[in-house]
């Protein structure tokens, strides 16, 4: 693997050399001067991401970054014709006379998309035909709104599984798993803060409140080399910054929370501020419904906070923060659960433009997440805490020499504080629940340090290619590990409405979540590499074929991938983590692989729009010390996985959503056989299971519609505009029952071990009413 890496970093370093060297002979060849700035909102002055700048008659264009930012290169000239267009905002035709650079910030105006008459073509935006890039997706806001949801949650990460090549955990949990790869294997960025528990209620909900989201992308396999640290996924979720030109509040109420937003100006156009909190009244709604006999209580809260300031035309600051909780206590019978879960992060930016095409963004975050888990139940006792407090500083900088060429590079510091214990045993139950000092838990320190250069270059109309090579670094007292990590893709352009696209990646996890599979509770804890757990690490190469139709308002793909996984990480059979912070002698080393084909139709356009996603996939692990060292398929190896999703514009009033999914059945072990034992615990009702081999049955099939209608309304409030609307959703219409878990009984005719299905969520209707100002 290192030599292969060392010939691809020649490569690399190579065709960036010559792409300058072509760059700067295309640059001297004419007089050409930049055109750059921002594109912003204009009823809010919010900046846009992913907005689409063309010169039809040059047939060259751009798109502006993650912070609204855009640089083009145009030749001299008395007239050019300049193109934006961006999905769901009027289109803007500039003519512009080129004698020098030009700096020239932009404003769209925001348009009712669900009328057909004003309904934006997007024949400039091409990106999954033109980019090298692939496995890429992009969410807006407004489309996460649109579809129905459970309980009136508007949820960024349930919109998420029903992308191909991405599987749903449990039936209406949030977790999802991307090409084969575990939930902690794919990296949750908010306002580039990683949040290590993404969930509310169990993982009902995810903790982002969709009234305080910009812009959500998701990345599965291409990745460019700024990021890493992850081996499946990187889900980048970005903050709005707050309206710039006047007070807002927006809020909502569903069937089990609140949120309530407010936004403005500080300096109107210059600074402005954003808060947005969102609270749970689950517990107070549950309370009467309650036997005597159970007690219990739930809450949980999340609150988004950002502010911005545009120092002068080439600086701008920016500081968020979120932090979210969930609290849980349950007792009934001798059982009782105790759970505290947290997340908190803030992010501080700083943008700075040199010249027209050299942006640089410098960002200092810290993150911190607690999880608190204790249960009692009869003698036995079990208790996690798992603690992490993180310190990163990191700058990029995205350069642009000529429109034909793309460099960015950076390099980023992470400084970890890692705090892990458990503690399961025989208890007496006279001490309901020992308590553990965290004061007391020795804390380990380590580093994370990466530098990455990536190039993304055109060569001609038909020929591009994105060239990347990432070096990241584990640094501890015990361990040090330093990867090279090079990324490829290429693309070859067939006509205006198609390509070929080729990528490989290689990436390294230096964190591990480790599952126990017999606690009582959810135990899952993070740790870091060490001499016996190594780094994971994933190859994964891919090949699509893309085509758009109609003016480019319909995409479609067929990507087809392999991926492989080596130095995973569960625990041994039988073991769960003791009072210790060493668990390597606890844990089995293995590897996994997977393979499929995924499938895409997406309609952006008209009164109908919504997507089709198909995957075929097959998954395996093998660990020598698992099922007598055979291959085994990964608990979400689901063959097949469906997703309809669809949302229809009725009137300016009235519109209609639905979902619709269709997915193989997850595998799960079952047992072979027992051994009745006199006088057994009454966890195991006397009764000892025998296990042949691993993930040896599979769950019937899922499904599951899901419908919502809304209305809109608009009114005049305190002498300005406002706006209401009602959602009233059907989550699960026709009642499927779909397994949520399984327990094991015994089969009295046959007196065997049989699996029986627990379903906890069938019709459910909800109402929601939301309101903005």
């Amino acid at each position: 693997m290192n030599c292969l890496s060392g010939h691809l970093l020649k490569v690399v370093i190579l065709s960036i050399i010559f792409s300058n060297l072509l760059a700067n002979d295309r640059l001297y060849a004419q007089s050409r001067y930049s055109i750059s700035g921002f594109i912003s909102d204009d009823s809010n002055g919010e900046i846009l991401i992913g907005v689409n700048l063309f010169v039809p008659e040059l047939k060259i264009g751009t798109s502006t970054n993650e912070y609204g930012f855009y640089s083009l290169f145009v030749p001299e000239s008395d007239s050019v014709e300049l193109s934006i267009r961006f999905l769901g905002y009027q289109p803007l035709l500039l003519k512009i006379k080129i004698i020098q650079d030009l700096k020239l910030n932009l404003r769209l105006n925001p348009v009712e998309t669900n009328l057909e008459a004003v309904i934006v073509k997007a024949e400039n935006h091409r990106d999954n035909i033109d980019r090298p890039t692939m496995g890429t997706i992009e969410l807006s806001t407004a489309k996460i709104k649109e579809l129905p949801v459970i309980l009136g949650e508007q949820d960024v990460l349930k919109v998420i599984q029903l992308l191909p090549g991405i599987k749903a955990g449990n039936e209406g949990t949030t977790g999802f798993f991307v090409r084969g790869g575990n939930a902690d294997q794919n990296l949750i960025q908010l306002d580039e803060a990683v949040v290590y528990n993404p969930n509310h209620l169990f993982g009902l909900f995810s903790t982002f409140n969709a009234n305080a989201i910009n812009n959500v992308q998701l990345i599965k396999g291409g990745f460019p080399a700024q990021y890493g640290g992850r081996l499946s996924s990187i889900l980048n979720i970005n903050m709005r910054e707050g309206n710039k030109r006047q007070l807002g509040v927006q809020g909502g109420i569903g069937m089990i929370s609140s949120q309530l937003t407010v936004e403005g100006p500080i300096v109107r156009d210059k600074a402005s501020f954003i808060i947005s909190g969102r609270r749970t009244y689950f517990d107070w709604l549950i309370k009467p419904f309650l036997p005597k006999s159970v007690s219990t209580d739930y809450r949980f809260y999340d609150l988004n906070a950002k502010t911005n300031w545009n120092i002068s035309s080439k600086d701008r600051i920016y500081l968020s923060f979120f932090k979210g909780s969930d609290d849980a206590f349950y007792s009934q019978d001798g059982v009782q659960y105790n759970i505290l879960l947290g997340n908190q992060t803030g992010t501080l930016r700083w943008n700075h433009i040199y010249g027209s095409n050299l942006f640089v963004n410098t960002s200092l975050i810290f993150n911190r997440y607690e999880q608190n888990v204790a249960a009692l139940q009869d003698n036995s006792f079990s208790k996690v805490f798992s603690g992490i407090n993180d310190i990163n500083l990191k700058t990029g900088l995205q350069y642009k020499p000529a429109d034909s060429h793309e460099l960015r590079a950076g390099l980023q510091v992470m400084h970890h504080q890692f705090k892990s214990l458990g503690d399961t045993r025989a208890q007496s139950p006279k001490i309901i629940n020992p308590e553990v000092s965290k004061d007391s838990i020795p804390t380990k320190f380590f580093e994370e340090v990466a530098l990455y250069l990536n190039d993304e270059i055109t060569f001609d109309d038909y020929f591009s290619a994105s060239l990347g090579m990432r070096a990241a670094a584990f640094i501890d007292k015990e361990s040090n590990y330093i990867r090279l990590e090079p990324r490829l893709g290429f693309k070859v352009k067939i006509n205006s409405s198609s390509s070929l696209k080729l990528s490989y990646s290689l990436m390294n996890q230096f964190l591990h979540l480790v599952p126990s599979s017999t606690a009582a509770v959810p135990t899952d804890i993070w740790i870091p590499s060490t001499r016996f757990t190594k780094p994971q690490q994933s190859q994964q190469a891919a090949i699509g074929y893309f085509k758009n139709f109609r003016d480019n308002s319909i995409e479609t793909s067929i990507e087809a991938y392999y991926k492989k996984m080596n130095h995973q990480v569960l625990f041994k059979e039988g073991n769960q983590l003791i009072k210790s912070l060493d668990a390597d002698q606890f844990l089995t080393y293995g590897k996994g692989w997977s393979y499929g084909l995924e499938m895409f139709f997406n309609k952006k356009a008209g009164r109908l729009s919504g997507w089709i996603g198909y995957s075929l996939s097959w998954t395996f692990q093998k660990f020598p010390q698992l099922n007598f060292g055979k291959k085994f398929p990964f608990r979400y190896d689901r063959r097949h996985d469906l997703s309809l999703v669809g949302s229809y514009s009725i009137s300016e009033k009235w519109s209609f959503s639905g979902t619709f999914v269709l997915s193989s059945g997850n595998t799960y072990t079952l047992p072979t056989g027992r051994i009745a034992v006199v006088g057994g615990g009454s966890i195991f009702e006397g009764n000892y299971f025998i296990y042949n081999s691993r993930n040896n049955a599979r769950l019937n099939p899922f499904h599951r519609l899901n419908l919502s209608i809304s209305r809109k309304n608009k009114h005049r409030l305190f002498r300005r505009s406002a706006a209401s609307e009602w959602i009233l959703s059907l989550y699960n219409v026709y009642s499927r029952q779909n397994p949520y878990f399984l327990y094991f009984d015994i089969d009295p005719l046959t007196d065997q071990p049989r699996a029986k299905q627990i379903s906890l969520l069938p019709l459910i209707p909800s109402i929601a009413y939301s309101f903005k100002i």
